[in-house]
């Protein structure tokens, strides 16, 4: 028979015994769970202190940062890395921030990435020439970092929906999958060419708007082109041909462009 101190000892080892492994247990589901993704943020200013504060305050609200000071640094990390959004000022030292926009919205693999132009510049015409290029928001030095942050955020809300539904509808009769290239029109798959789908996909991106002839010529071929205006209208005609019922979506702008309704 055990006497009351060797009990008194046993349970007291086996409480610590199972607590140890309870406790074992726990760290061993933390480090085993996967950490927590959070959103990276590409900045390119050639003011240090401007990038330092942006950080700060991105940091604080739960954003990782990358900080470049020149259009040359940023453009070799991209082709490691995609951010989930871009800070571009349009003064650097080595290239023009339309110049980099216009760049990173003609390129496949990185035109869905939202750009928020930051500059000095506060002309009216400088603000519509970045959001004609694909820019999402212009904030203007001096700022208030608290708002550019809120900034960030409302952008980056406004692109989960797209790319969580990888769907977009048109008026019940046009499906559009912009990552697998497919299109539907009243449930039949219809086949488009790469330029056809690239020039849909464009009039949907801003349903409404009305991009010119040299707008769309520089979406599709940039600085490459050599083609004269008039070959959009052959594609939109190719296009609306193979839309059927979905044609009449695309509107022709007399004397300004194309737009999708």
């Amino acid at each position: 028979m055990l006497n009351l101190l060797e009990l008194t000892f046993l349970y007291s080892y086996a409480i610590s015994y199972v607590t140890i492994h309870i406790n074992n247990s726990i760290q061993m589901k933390k480090s085993s769970a996967p950490q927590k993704q959070f959103p990276i943020i590409a900045v390119i200013d050639d003011e240090p202190d401007i990038v330092e504060l942006i950080s700060v305050h991105l940091h604080r609200a739960g954003f990782q940062l990358e900080g470049f000071l020149d259009a040359d640094q940023f453009l070799k990390f991209i082709k490691t890395k995609i951010p989930d959004l871009i800070i571009l000022d349009l003064m650097l030292p080595d290239a023009d921030g339309f110049d980099i926009c216009k760049y990173l919205k003609k390129k496949d693999e990185y035109s869905s990435i939202p750009i928020i132009m930051l500059t000095a510049k506060a002309e009216e015409t400088d603000r519509v020439l970045g959001l004609e290029l694909g820019a999402d928001d212009y904030v203007t030095k001096p700022f208030s970092p608290k708002e550019l942050v809120s900034r960030v955020k409302a952008v980056l809300r406004r692109q989960t929906p797209q790319r969580e539904s990888q769907k977009i509808e048109i008026g019940n009769k046009l499906t559009i999958y912009p990552e697998k290239h497919e299109v539907y029109v009243e449930g039949k798959q219809i086949p488009l060419t790469y330029t056809e789908f690239r020039i849909l996909n464009l009039l949907v991106s801003k349903k409404g708007w009305v991009f010119t002839r040299d707008q769309m010529l520089d979406f599709l071929w940039g600085d490459e082109k050599v083609v004269v205006d008039r070959t959009v209208d052959v594609h939109i005609k190719h296009l609306r041909s193979k839309l059927g019922p979905a044609a009449s979506f695309i509107k022709n702008i007399r004397g300004a462009g194309y737009k999708l309704e």
